[in-house]
Formats: structure tokens, sequence, C-alpha cells
């Protein structure tokens, strides 16, 4: 499979859902994807196979949640576990500090809200548009 060189998949890990979006190096844009359902049995890898098919990334970006410190939290561990898992698709994964990205996710929906852009604001939202804050820092990062 021949990868697309200017698309990124990211995603933004969590232990019921994982927030997804997909982001161009030629735009600097990123857009969410949507969730998949994660749970102790892992996340849904059919949905995960399935965007990677139809996007086909050149890179993959997860969110490290580390602490405010930079040192390592639980969740960073899991997001560790996730990332070994992503390997078999080969394709080159990348990471970045992704705090706060839920906390400024939230926000923005909560302005386009009151803008009347948007409806009632539902968690699967806040991380897919965390999961699109994760691509826009590392298209930023690299420009």
């Amino acid at each position: 499979m021949l990868s697309n060189n200017n698309v990124i998949i990211a995603f933004d890990f969590g232990l019921r859902r994982i927030g997804c979006a997909v982001g161009q190096n030629i735009t600097n844009t990123a857009t969410p994807l949507g969730t998949i359902k994660n749970s102790a049995a892992g996340p849904d890898w059919k949905k995960i196979e399935a965007w990677i098919n139809e996007w086909n990334p050149a890179i993959l970006v997860v969110g490290l949640p580390n602490h405010a410190d930079g040192s390592k939290s639980q969740m960073t561990i899991d997001v560790e576990k996730f990332i070994s898992k992503l390997q078999i698709f080969n394709i080159s994964i990348k990471t970045i500090d992704e705090r706060y990205t839920s906390i400024e996710a939230r926000e923005i929906l909560k302005n386009e809200r009151q803008l009347g852009l948007r409806k009632r604001i539902q968690k699967e939202m806040i991380d897919a548009t965390a999961a699109t804050l994760i691509a826009k820092r590392w298209l930023n990062k690299k420009s």
C-alpha cells in the first residue's frame, strides 16, 4: 500500500474512546474523523484499519499525556501499549505532547455552541476535536 506523504492520522487515546483526526502537510489543516470505541478488550482495530486504508497516511501521530513536569502518567503507559500495537500497520508513528488538548477542545466546542454553530456537546466530539488539536500541533511543529 502506497502512502500519501501529505496525510497524517492523529489519535487522542482514552480508555473508553480514542479520538481520531486527519491532517494534511500541504494545507497544515486537520479535521476530526470521529472516535473509536476502546475497552478492556482493546480498541476497535477494524475501524482503525478502515481509516488507515481510506486515508493512506504517511504518519500516525499519537498524543502523549505526560504530567506537567514531563514525567510519565499511568495513561502514558497505556498509550505506549497502544503505540506498540499500531506498529502492525507498518506506518511511521510519531508522538507529541497532548497535555490540555481535551480542555482546549471543550472550550472550542463551548464557544461554537455559544455562537450557535453547534447543538449539544457530546463526549465523542471532545475526543475527536482533541485529536484534531494533536494533529495541528504536530503539523505546526513540522513547518
